[in-house]
């Protein structure tokens, strides 16, 4: 679908020189009496990497029109993760690239957004916050608790996040998947 480029707002996708992009911020320039230009930041969906470019505010930019379907993390085998849609249960092996950004947050039965384009995968969100177990950490100091003081924890899938004091090995702990930070102790 054809939309002129003065509609491009951040996260739609569109295809440019046969690629899949991404619209990561859109800046409108009308400079006096010249004509206007939209000014974008594109990040590839193949390849992760970025570039600017700039259209003409009447140019006609092709919009990609992306599949949602939500989908569970079942395993990993080697350089495959499978998983499977939560509606048709048929399930698919996604290739370690595509999941290297979200492999910190995936356990099993996870439920993720998997964006989907002529049928092949090309994107994976996981939900805002994710529940993960501490498998390595300091022993707290008994004097922290009036302190914020933090220290490093391994979590089950790897990812090491600062977290507070009074966090042991066993708990589980709520982390945000955008900020890779700590949230809370999960009940």
């Amino acid at each position: 679908m054809l939309i002129q480029a003065t509609q491009l707002r951040p996260g739609v996708v569109i295809e440019n020189n046969n690629e899949l992009w991404r619209v990561m911020s859109v800046l409108h320039i009308t400079p006096g009496n010249w004509r206007g230009m939209v000014q974008t930041k594109l990040r590839n969906l193949r390849t992760g990497s970025q570039t600017e470019v700039r259209f003409r505010s009447e140019d006609r930019v092709e919009r990609v029109i992306l599949d949602q379907v939500e989908m569970e993390f079942l395993y990993e085998d080697g350089d495959n993760f499978y998983f499977m849609n939560t509606e048709t249960y048929d399930q698919i092996a996604i290739a370690r690239e595509l999941v290297e950004d979200v492999i910190p947050f995936l356990v099993p039965n996870l439920r993720v957004q998997v964006e989907m384009y002529e049928n092949n995968p090309i994107n994976i969100t996981p939900p805002k916050t994710v529940n993960l177990k501490v498998v390595q950490t300091e022993p707290g100091i008994k004097s922290a608790s009036a302190t914020n003081t933090l220290k490093p924890a391994v979590t089950e899938t790897g990812l090491t996040v600062q977290v507070p004091q009074f966090i042991a090995e066993g708990d589980v702990i709520t982390v945000n998947t955008e900020t890779r930070e700590y949230v809370a102790r999960a009940k």
